[in-house]
């Protein structure tokens, strides 16, 4: 038995190894042996087994570098310096973003190069989970034509949708976009895609992108608030997601700030997301202007701006709670950042200077600076390149575990 143990810790040990060697060689870009040992700490020796086995496995590649046009010629003997990089056609992976009218489908090689995009509008907001996976599965097959591939070239697969998830056992507790509760949703994907999907909450998948290709670049602690048809919020700490025990952690938009207050989407009253989400907020203005309804934020925007008295009482509001809800972000994690995300902030209401204002009031009071507010508004091709990078990394650790010890 103490044998088998010590076996499996060695082999632990060896994926993170190689996982190590690969996020540096990731992060870098290109980077040669002797830069990877500086980075990781491991002895060059080390470095060389593991790359030797990364390069014969197909996921990494050597380059030698252009001298410049201008470069004179070296008197060194022996071998150029060799640099290693990814491995591009290693792996295709797909992001999928799940949003309220629509699935985007974005598509990575494995360096995290764009292959091909697609978006397709969603036949219903809310569906049974049977039509919901062969939803996605058509989104993806579409993309994956329009790449000139087949849906089988495709190593994994990551979803983003709003809701509670487990992303350790690919479980929806519950999302706006099923009709259905208590799902084991990754087990009914693996019915119909023909690769590993990894399924996460939209909100944890937004932090993963920003952390990496936006406003959290070289930042390892920051919270990430996306508002949208609802609101939610992703954390990074230590440069990780941080996703509570049952994947339930940093529910922003279900934090009450009404005891009975307006109904959420959730089931329960109270909720931020019932003040500020874009459904709350046609909901309060078709229910005060019943004879013109409003299909979307925009016509109310518009309308608030042209100096609509009712338009405007429902933006001040949501923008009182969303910075009382703010300040207890502030208040609760003292993040060094605080990145508001989406779409939807093209839309100022959020983030004017009276309701930073108001937030700035409702904090702690320090004499210290309080956390830089940075506004970051993109579309949903942005949210599913965070589900690719998720995919992306779940897909690194998979295919570690199949290289062989002696490559």
């Amino acid at each position: 038995m103490a044998q088998v143990e010590k076996s499996n810790h060695n082999s632990d040990q060896r994926e993170a190894g190689r996982l190590q060697v690969l996020d540096v060689i990731r992060a870098a870009g290109t980077i040669a042996r002797i830069d990877i040992a500086k980075e990781t700490g491991f002895s060059p020796a080390t470095v060389t087994v593991i790359t030797s086995q990364l390069l014969e496995s197909g996921l990494i590649e050597e380059i030698t570098p252009e001298p410049a046009a201008d470069a004179k010629p070296s008197t060194r003997r022996g071998r150029p310096r060799v640099s290693l990089r990814l491995r591009g056609a290693a792996h295709l992976i797909a992001g999928i973003k799940v949003a309220h009218n629509s699935v985007s489908v974005l598509i990575l090689d494995f360096e995290g190069s764009e292959v091909v995009s697609h978006d397709m509008p969603m036949p219903e907001p809310r569906m049974a989970t049977p039509y919901f996976c062969e939803t996605l599965k058509r989104a993806v097959s579409q993309a994956c034509a329009k790449g000139g591939f087949a849906l089988s070239g495709l190593s994994g697969i990551g979803v983003a949708m709003a809701g509670l998830v487990d992303a350790k056992r690919n479980f929806v507790y519950w999302s706006s976009s099923l009709t259905d509760r208590n799902v084991n949703l990754g087990a009914h994907l693996d019915r119909v895609l023909p690769c590993p999907v990894f399924i996460d909450n939209d909100a944890n998948l937004v932090a993963k992108a920003e952390h990496l290709f936006g406003e959290g670049r070289k930042v390892d602690d920051f919270i990430v608030v996306t508002i949208e048809h609802g609101v939610g919020m992703g954390i990074v700490i230590g440069g990780e997601i941080y996703r509570g025990e049952r994947g339930c952690g940093a529910e922003f938009g279900h934090t009450k700030v009404h005891l009975d207050g307006a109904l959420c989407q959730c089931g329960q009253r109270g909720c931020l997301e019932a003040y500020v989400g874009n459904y709350a907020l046609l909901r309060e203005a078709n229910i005060m202007d019943r004879e013109m309804p409003l299909a979307d934020i925009g016509m109310l925007f518009k309308r608030a701006e042209a100096g609509d008295a009712m338009a405007r009482s429902i933006f001040e509001r949501a923008g009182r709670m969303f910075a009382m809800g703010l300040a207890n972000i502030i208040n609760i994690f003292d993040p060094k950042l605080i990145v508001l995300a989406g779409e939807q902030l093209s839309f100022d209401y959020l983030y004017a200077d009276a309701v930073l204002e108001a937030m700035h009031q409702s904090s702690i009071q320090v004499d210290a600076p309080l956390p830089e507010v940075r506004v970051h508004a993109w579309g949903d091709q942005m949210w599913a390149k965070g589900a690719a990078a998720y995919a992306i990394e779940r897909v690194s650790a998979l295919t570690v575990r199949e290289v062989p010890v002696d490559a």
